[in-house]
């Protein structure tokens, strides 16, 4: 009996009969209706609660999930329920899904035919890295009648990881191949030179570069042949990422320290693609979860799992302790991809010294962060003081932001400013772009 619903539809029909025996007082003739009516409820329910739960093995479902979820992007839950009564019967299925969703309307229904199965779906969108746990998938089956449910339980406690965004890494390495990203459309990357990493001599063909002819192939063969060139391989790239507290700034759910850790992870995918080694470092008031920079295969994995758990700790960045570090242990001339967040120029000013002294011996890419809710106030038509006191407030900052990118570049430092939700794109084109241009 425990999984014995009664379902509204028969305290309405209660309610009805409680109704005709009010009626009755004034008209007695509806009496022996009301009677009858109460009568056929009841034959009605125990027909129903037998035809649900004489029979055995009546409805199997199985939740299948991924093997691990993607953060911030839509990952697909399947529902595959079998019907194995001899009957049409109606399907409520609640899913517990993990709390960090907070959805707490859950309900899909369905008809099923006799011996029929269907196959369902549904897609969550997680916004913090770490365990999920599914709670019970549950099926309350009824019958036409509709008096009442019975529930069968599936599938208790499964436990999901969540792990920074993959899912459109193939997407991402296909735009790579191509030197193509789509930022507001489809934008192709300028070449503004080769690399001299040289590859192969091969016959001219118009459209050839005249420069790279080789003369003495050319005399041997009697025929125009040039060298081809590749780019370069095997160059180190470290992405090193700031827990502090200037990370945890939310954007559309999601912290600056988890978008990020996806375009860590994107930019990764496609420098192992393009046979460079990628290696990342995170740091706070110490460095931690370093990965060595390499190109063996499990080196994305190895990446993703040291990203799975890292939180912003709240501390002020140490970026003193961040150069000492990486004088040490990176003695290779690299590319740096540092994430942060500057707010000031003040801020920036505290810590130039340290940036200038990791660019005298790598070349590093400071990636710091729009803020779309100043961007929002810029753009608003003001229609009172106070809104135009926010509006010049916003454009302060926006200035100061530009203010920081010149100064950066005063000392030889690259830097990406950009909406949080542009990052992946826009580090992935400075990556090719500075592989484009040979700077590395």
């Amino acid at each position: 009996m425990k999984n014995l619903y009664i379902n509204n539809r028969f305290f309405f029909a209660l309610f009805g009969v409680g109704f005709l025996y009010v009626l009755s007082f004034f008209f007695s003739f509806l009496l022996g209706f009301a009677h009858l009516f109460l009568l056929i409820i009841f034959i009605a329910f125990i027909v129903d609660y037998l035809f649900l739960f004489t029979f055995k093995k009546t409805i199997f479902a199985v939740r299948i999930l991924p093997e691990k979820l993607s953060n911030g992007d839509e990952n697909e839950v399947k529902l595959d329920v079998k019907n194995n009564y001899p009957f049409k019967i109606k399907v409520k299925i609640i899913d517990e899904i993990p709390f960090q969703f907070q959805i707490r309307d859950f309900l899909i229904r369905k008809e099923i035919t006799s011996n029929g199965n269907v196959l369902l779906n549904y897609f969550l969108t997680p916004k913090e890295r770490g365990e999920y746990n599914f709670g019970n998938l549950n099926v309350y089956a009824q019958t036409k009648l509709g008096f009442v449910s019975r529930r069968f339980k599936f599938q208790n406690d499964e436990i999901l990881p969540s792990y920074p965004s993959f899912i459109h890494l193939r997407k991402y390495e296909i735009m790579a191949l191509q030197n193509e990203f789509l930022l507001g459309g489809m934008k192709k990357i300028r070449k503004l030179g080769h690399t001299m990493e040289f590859e192969q001599i091969k016959e001219y063909v118009p459209g050839d570069d005249i420069r790279t002819i080789n003369w003495k192939a050319t005399g041997k063969r009697n025929q125009l042949m040039i060298n081809q060139f590749q780019d370069e391989k095997s160059q180190r790239i470290f992405m090193l990422i700031d827990k502090g507290r200037t990370m945890q700034m939310p954007f559309n759910g999601l912290s600056l320290l988890d978008y990020s850790i996806n375009a860590a992870m994107a930019l990764s995918h496609i420098i192992l693609k393009k046979s460079d080694r990628a290696g990342m470092v995170t740091f706070s008031t110490k460095t931690e979860n370093k990965v060595a920079a390499e190109n063996k295969n499990g080196q994305l994995r190895k990446i993703s799992e040291a990203l799975y758990n890292i939180q912003t700790n709240f501390y002020e960045t140490d970026f003193s302790r961040l150069y000492q570090d990486l004088k040490f242990s990176i003695t290779q001339r690299s590319l740096l991809l540092l994430f942060t967040n500057f707010e000031t120029l003040d801020a920036v000013n505290r810590q130039m010294k340290y940036l200038r002294g990791i660019s005298k011996n790598h070349v590093l890419v400071v990636i710091f962060f729009k803020n779309s809710e100043l961007q929002q106030l810029m753009h608003n038509n003001p229609e009172n003081m106070q809104e135009i006191y926010d509006e010049i407030i916003a454009e302060k900052f926006e200035f100061e932001k530009k203010l920081i990118i010149q100064e950066l570049r005063k000392y030889g430092i690259y830097s990406i400013y950009t909406a949080p939700e542009n990052l992946n794109i826009e580090v992935i084109n400075k990556y090719l772009e500075i592989k484009v241009r040979g700077i590395l």
